[in-house]
């Protein structure tokens, strides 16, 4: 399996925002993600880290209270 689970870190907390991601676009100032589901959204946020051992991705907010 390729696809990773997508965390946004606030005040250093891991909140999942996603699972099963397999595709991530940048968009402009935002990130659009799909899942093996079919779930779509975009998100204001840029990558921190991604780990493909732990099929995990960190993302950061733009700015502080903003998610999608």
């Amino acid at each position: 399996m390729c696809e990773a689970n997508v965390y946004l870190v606030r005040e250093g907390r891991e909140e999942l925002l996603m699972e099963a991601v397999d595709v991530m676009e940048p968009r402009g100032d935002k990130l659009y993600l799909r899942n093996i589901f079919g779930e779509q959204r975009e998100v204001a946020a840029r990558l921190k880290t991604t780990s493909l051992l732990q099929h995990k991705i960190l993302l950061e907010p733009l700015s502080e209270g903003e998610e999608t």
